[in-house]
């Protein structure tokens, strides 16, 4: 079963990563992630690791705390 909160964050990612016109191949090599773990990330079936937030984070050019903001 899904853990709802990681389905929002996936989701989060995913609003984020489309809203910059970034394909899921692309953000893995931006956040040096395999494309794997961004598609399991967003699709809310893997819990993700603070590092990979990090990366997440860095690639999108924002603080941690922005990334995590979930004001849509």
């Amino acid at each position: 079963m899904k853990n709802i909160k990681l389905l929002e964050l996936g989701n989060k990612i995913r609003l984020e990563r489309m809203k910059r016109d970034i394909s899921q191949e692309k953000l893995a090599e931006m956040a040096n992630l395999s494309i794997r773990t961004i598609s399991d990330i967003e699709r809310g079936i893997t819990d993700i690791r603070y590092t990979n937030l990090l990366q997440i984070a860095e690639a999108f050019n924002l603080s941690l705390s922005e990334l995590l903001n979930f004001k849509l």
